[in-house]
């Protein structure tokens, strides 16, 4: 059973897994979270509430089942945005493949993936297969909370008002209750770069911190 999620913020639905259980790129070599990953935003707030968390633990099995991807485009009928992972990430190469049929058999459907996996050289081919198609953005996302990018047709990065890199799109989410409203710069292949404006005071604070460690 399809079990899928529609922030109220967003314009769109949207399928997740678990945050962190299932984002192997979270850690870097010692283990510890990434400066972007560190206090996510999907492990804070409603996110921490048994019913908010079952259909996500739900999916992280349901995927598996042969008639997942056919169930899914059928469910897509007559959606035209989809975010994959609100929270989580594609952390096995046969639930990427499974989400590659999908898009690949749903063109009416924009596609926004946001993902970490390109850091397992196993996931480029089904990376690279998505980002051809004409429905799907992949946006890398960089480690940074500071604005640094990383390389890739279409990213995205975390920073300050201070420290937006030069020639991206700047997420205006911030600015209206974390809504998107009209926008949909996440969603288009000819926005190479969308940053993200640091909110809450933990972040804030981090990002102080990471600035004056230079």
């Amino acid at each position: 059973m399809l079990k899928l999620s529609k922030a109220s913020k967003m314009p769109c639905r949207s399928w997740s897994l678990q945050a962190l259980d299932t984002c192997p790129a979270s850690r870097d070599a010692t283990g510890a979270l990434v400066p972007a990953c560190s206090g996510c935003y999907a492990t804070t707030g409603n996110y921490r509430f048994k019913n908010v968390k079952a259909p996500r633990e739900h999916n992280r099995e349901d995927w598996k089942r042969d008639s997942w991807v056919g169930d899914m485009v059928t469910e897509l009928d007559n959606d035209r945005y989809f975010r994959w992972f609100d929270s989580g990430d594609m952390y096995d190469i046969r639930l990427a493949r499974k989400i590659l049929e999908v898009c690949e058999r749903t063109p009416w459907v924009r596609h926004w993936i946001p993902t970490r996996m390109h850091k397992f050289a196993k996931f480029g081919l089904v990376l690279a297969r998505l980002e051809a198609l004409s429905n799907v953005v992949v946006r890398l996302s960089s480690d940074s909370i500071t604005g640094e990018t990383i390389q890739g047709s279409t990213t995205s990065t975390i920073a300050t008002l201070d420290t937006v890199p030069q020639g991206s799109v700047v997420c205006e989410a911030y600015t209206r209750q974390g809504k998107c409203d009209k926008c949909r710069a996440c969603w288009d292949k000819s926005v190479s770069v969308v940053t993200y404006i640091g909110h809450g005071r933990t972040m804030e604070k981090r990002q102080r911190n990471v600035i004056a460690r230079g």
